[in-house]
């Protein structure tokens, strides 16, 4: 059987993500926060891409609010103009044009958050493409050394934040500051002394928001990492269901499922609590500051130094000018939320693609010596996997890998696909070291069936078309055919436009191997990689696969990993390992002759058989 990477010798991955805890749990790194400023600018990158919606935004925004400030000014002159003096009949008129104005902002209002929901729609969803994106140009070693419900995490939650915050913020930001300078200018028309003393707490009240303010960020940021610490942890267990009801782990799992969503709890309630502290403080800087001014006025007033409505309009705008810093601290706390949610899909996009250095050069028609020359690699330096390793394959050769689980086998294929760089040595093919050539164009004359067969939601024939999607229904029906897959699917109800399930879950383990390997035959490789491929499918059928495999790999060069030594035994060359090191190499006859590692292998099997 082909070996498994080993969790802890990928912990020391070049590209490192978090380290892996016992079984089903994941350890998240501590938060460590990083350039708020950087963060946002590169968010503004993304949403000034809108910038017809951002201008209409903008522009509606300035009326509404322009709208919302000539309200408290028509107050005063209410007062002073009508109710003072009693004049019922223009107090109507003022109230009815109030009436339409206030309409009109409602309108305007409207108007601005459908635009902006759109703005912010098309933002996040170009940032979901490009982690998405990313995610495809990333190497191997990156998935295997982090949960897979953690990844998720950042491409849904963490950009549903981002997207919340850019729904509300966006408008609340160029509101408050359209208002708040709105109103200031007013103030200042209306009375000098009286806008002196409103704004004597206004750095108390800064003081105190940043101090908040300040804690909110470490515990949103904690927030998120436990909530995709919980998302990896709940994937990871829905995946292995079967291994959990077999062990009978059920409740070890909802025990650790527990640990980790107290630790979702306390930072979120840890969150909340301080980001609630924002308001209550906000409130009281403002009533006091309320009173204050209400004070103030009123003495003026009985000293006749102003008129009621001037103070009326004062007092209007006086809370208009606390409210956006009010709205402001809390939009703080929303972006710090994003800010964290950004920090960890930018950290994803920052990665260097595996695709970053390569040559695309052109690809001549490949013959298929595949030669290893003294190839040496680690996933650490204390555990070397191979050790100078060195075969030649010839074009046409089928070459059978051999030995115990933990040899080597599966690892000598993640070097030829370079799903792996090799420490030392090299690796060429037509005598081109495959480090020069395009991965890209490496893989698409690599064909694999690997011991897992997986398929992906949506018809078998979209399935088998995966690696050639321009291929006709008569190549796919060849394929299926050489494949001998073609019996079971003609049995199915729909046939080749059968549907199946996420992973083909409706579908038996060796039907998924033999789409596997229809899917291989119709890309038609220059070489073939076999993966344990007749593992999981019954011996009759292995029969046939086996038949079909011998047509498959006639003019190919070929690796076959094997378990079951009988099936390998017309192989040109037989290497065998063990330790990461090849301890004999040769046919079938010429190792059992030697009596060696191979010839003890294969009696061991042939005397479980009998």
């Amino acid at each position: 059987m082909s070996e498994h990477v080993n969790r802890t010798q990928l912990d020391s991955l070049k590209v490192q993500g978090p380290p892996i805890g016992g079984p089903g749990r994941f350890i998240g790194p501590k938060v460590r926060l990083k350039n708020t400023y950087a963060t946002v600018r590169r968010l503004w990158g993304y949403l000034v891409r809108q910038r017809t919606g951002l201008l209409i935004v903008t522009f509606v925004t300035l009326l509404s609010s322009i709208i919302g400030l000539v309200g408290p000014y028509l107050m005063g002159r209410a007062v002073d103009a009508y109710i003072i003096p009693k004049n019922v009949a223009g107090l109507v008129w003022l109230c009815l044009f109030m009436l339409g104005f206030y309409l009109l902002g409602s309108m305007f209002t409207c108007l601005q958050n459908y635009v902006m929901a759109g703005v912010a729609g098309r933002t996040v969803q170009e940032m979901r493409h490009d982690i998405f994106d990313k995610f495809q140009q990333l190497p191997l070693h990156f998935f295997d050394s982090r949960p897979h419900g953690e990844l998720m995490s950042r491409a849904t939650n963490d950009i549903e934040n981002v997207s919340n915050s850019l729904n509300q913020s966006v408008i609340q930001l160029l509101t408050s500051i359209i208002t708040l300078t709105g109103s200031l200018v007013m103030m200042l028309r209306l009375n000098l002394f009286l806008t002196v003393v409103s704004l004597v707490s206004i750095p108390l009240l800064l003081v105190a928001t940043r101090k908040i303010s300040g804690l909110t960020r470490n515990y949103f940021k904690g927030q998120q990492q436990a909530l995709g610490e919980l998302n990896g942890f709940i994937e990871e267990t829905v995946s292995g269901q079967k291994v959990v009801k077999a062990f009978r782990r059920e409740a070890v799992a909802v025990k650790q499922f527990q640990e980790i969503n107290n630790k979702l709890n306390r930072a979120g309630v840890q969150a909340q609590i301080v980001s609630g502290m924002v308001g209550p403080v906000m409130n009281f800087f403002n009533n006091l500051s309320f009173a204050f001014i209400a004070a103030v006025g009123g003495w003026m007033v009985f000293h006749d130094w102003t008129t009621i409505g001037v103070i009326v309009s004062f007092l209007n705008y006086s809370k208009q000018f606390n409210r956006p810093i009010n709205e402001l601290a809390n939009q703080y706390n929303m972006i710090q939320s994003a800010v964290a949610g950004a920090e960890r899909v930018f950290e994803i996009l920052d990665m260097d693609s595996e695709y970053k250095s390569d040559e695309e050069r052109a690809f001549r028609e490949v013959r298929g010596e595949v030669i290893f020359h003294e190839v040496s690699f680690s996933y650490t330096t204390e555990s070397p996997i191979l050790k100078q390793v060195s075969f030649t394959a010839n074009p046409g050769d089928k070459i059978a890998l051999v030995g115990p689980t933990g040899a080597g086998k599966t690892t000598i294929v993640n070097m030829l696909t370079r799903f792996y760089e090799i420490d030392e040595g090299a690796i060429t093919i037509d005598g081109l070291d495959i480090r020069r050539m395009g991965k890209n164009r490496l893989r698409s004359k690599l064909g694999m069936v690997l011991q897992d067969a997986y398929v992906f939601a949506g018809s078998i024939r979209e399935n088998i078309r995966y690696g050639r999607p321009d291929a006709t229904d008569e190549e796919v029906d060849a394929a299926t055919k050489l494949a001998n897959a073609d019996g079971f699917i003609n049995r199915l109800p729909h046939g080749y436009d059968t549907v199946l399930t996420a992973e083909g879950s409706n579908l038996s383990q060796g039907q998924r191997q033999l789409l596997t390997i229809a899917r291989t035959i119709l890309a038609d490789p220059a070489i073939l990689i076999l993966d344990e491929a007749t593992s999981s499918v019954d011996t009759r059928t292995e029969m046939h696969i086996q038949e079909a495999m011998k047509s498959l790999m006639k003019g190919r060069t070929s690796f076959v990993i094997a378990h079951r030594l009988s099936t390998i035994q017309d192989a040109d060359m037989i290497v065998v390992l063990s330790g990461g090191e090849i301890v004999e190499k040769g046919t079938h006859r010429q190792l059992l002759e030697a009596q060696g590692f191979y010839y003890e292998l294969y009696i061991s099997q042939f005397q479980r058989a009998v």
